[in-house]
């Protein structure tokens, strides 16, 4: 039986990832290139200092295009100029609280980027598969029509210009699939399209704004409290790897077939959607040293109360799983900034994670 993510399939296989230098980002292309892939990263930027790119030396190992994904003749160039079987575009504006202060560049990110990105693969023959990432959030979430869990089907949309944005880029996916991609639009020989959502990844290495874990693990290395909003909110929380063996399984999948194109839900096993205060707890009790937590009075942007994924549809159609649960998800990330704390290489405790995870996904 194959594994999960077959190292195989991804040995010398040339890959483009844009937003390579983001926390999700810098997880997979270093997975990648622990596989043997052939890794060509795009990204104007690293988004945060510290980051998981720069502490793990994630760029060491690939060939690394800084321009940004609003620029499409840049697009159109680094895609053409790399020729990747398999495009995984990540690149976002990535923050609620960032898009209220930038309604206008959030849209051109996240929508006109990945229109750039959908043409760049359009003029390029090597492309055999594109993998589109968006979110959780990209959901109408009216807890009035839908109290429950999200399918791939349900209605996109959003309050706030962040997910409101990467509704309209499933929007603009399921257009380009329809209009090019399927085969009777593009022929046998078009790429193939999958366009992915999940939401509230963890792990180590993440430095983002306004983000529970980064928030929590800063205050733990700084010794300082940690101010926490929502603590009664629930989100499908899930580490990093969990979604990213999904795209992963979705890209080897859609290289052999065409039929299991259009949209996929990456989530957690429904017990791990968990309030914020859930959380917060078990991170302090789990951190060796003092940590705390307080209420941030706020004032906060809108967020949805309740959000969570099914995703019935890649367990059974794609036999994807979650291969950590939320207790090792924990477990992991108190271990990745305990070793920075320590003053560990990085590079190589990120990639022991990577090989654990492998290891536990294997096949019996």
């Amino acid at each position: 039986m194959r594994p999960l993510v077959d190292p195989d399939f991804w040995r010398r296989r040339a890959v483009l990832v844009t937003g390579h230098t983001g926390f999700k980002g810098a997880w997979l292309a270093l997975w990648l290139q622990s596989m043997g892939a052939d890794v060509t990263g795009f990204a104007n930027t690293v988004p945060t200092q510290p980051s998981l790119y720069e502490l793990a030396r994630v760029g060491d190992g690939l060939q690394d295009v800084r321009a940004d994904v609003r620029d499409h003749a840049a697009v159109l160039d680094a895609v053409a100029r790399s020729a990747p079987e398999v495009v995984i575009h990540m690149a976002a504006q990535a923050f609620v609280r960032r898009s209220f202060l930038d309604p206008r560049g959030t849209y051109e990110t996240n929508v006109m980027g990945t229109v750039n990105v959908l043409e760049a693969v359009r003029a390029t023959p090597s492309v055999r598969v594109v993998v589109n990432v968006t979110s959780d959030k990209c959901y109408d979430n009216d807890p009035s029509r839908h109290p429950g869990p999200f399918v791939e089907g349900d209605p996109k949309g959003g309050h706030d210009p962040y997910s409101n944005s990467k509704g309209c880029a499933e929007l603009v996916a399921d257009a380009y699939l329809r209009s090019f991609f399927a085969p009777a639009a593009g022929g046998s020989e078009s790429p193939r399209l999958g366009s992915v959502r999940a939401g509230n990844v963890i792990g180590g290495g993440d430095w983002g704004e306004d983000r529970l874990i980064p928030d929590i693990m800063r205050g733990a290395l700084d010794g300082a409290p940690i101010a926490v909003r929502n603590p009664e909110a629930v989100r499908p929380w899930q580490h990093v790897l969990n979604p990213l063996s999904g795209y992963l399984r979705l890209a080897q999948t859609l290289h052999g077939s065409a039929e299991h194109q259009g949209g996929w839900n990456f989530g957690p096993a429904l017990d791990d959607a968990r309030p914020v205060r859930w959380l917060a707890d078990r991170l302090t009790e789990r951190w060796p040293g003092e940590l705390r937590w307080e209420l941030d009075p706020g004032p906060h942007p809108h967020e949805a109360h309740f959000l969570a994924l099914d995703s019935t549809k890649a367990r059974e159609q794609l036999g994807w799983r979650p291969t950590w649960n939320l207790d090792e998800a924990l477990a992991g990330i108190v271990a990745w900034y305990g070793a920075l704390r320590d003053g560990e290489d990085m590079q190589a405790v990120t990639l022991g994670q990577i090989e654990a995870f492998a290891a536990a996904a294997a096949p019996a």
